[in-house]
């Protein structure tokens, strides 16, 4: 198994703690539970997901980026655009 980084690990984390309240989100909806209850778990895999996408783009920032504007400095400049783009 491959090593991954600090910010792929914690990416990971998030993600797998996402995952178990998506299925809590489900299992609550399923038994008519009270909206709110709900509403407040949607909002932390919310949360959880921004956090991940957060750790992505600094390991990408901090490793993969400075690597790429060294090989392709318009083809970074046009990753950065575009993971801007999807961000907003």
């Amino acid at each position: 198994m491959q090593k991954i980084s600090i910010n792929k690990a914690k990416t990971l984390k998030s993600a797998k703690q996402a995952q178990g309240t998506l299925i809590k989100i489900t299992q609550m909806i399923e038994a008519d539970r009270y909206c709110p209850e709900i509403i407040q778990q949607v909002d932390s895999v919310i949360g959880l997901l921004k956090t991940a996408k957060r750790e992505l783009l600094v390991g990408h920032l901090d490793t993969c980026l400075v690597h790429q504007m060294k090989e392709n400095k318009q083809k970074a400049i046009d990753e950065l655009i575009k993971i801007y783009n999807l961000s907003n």
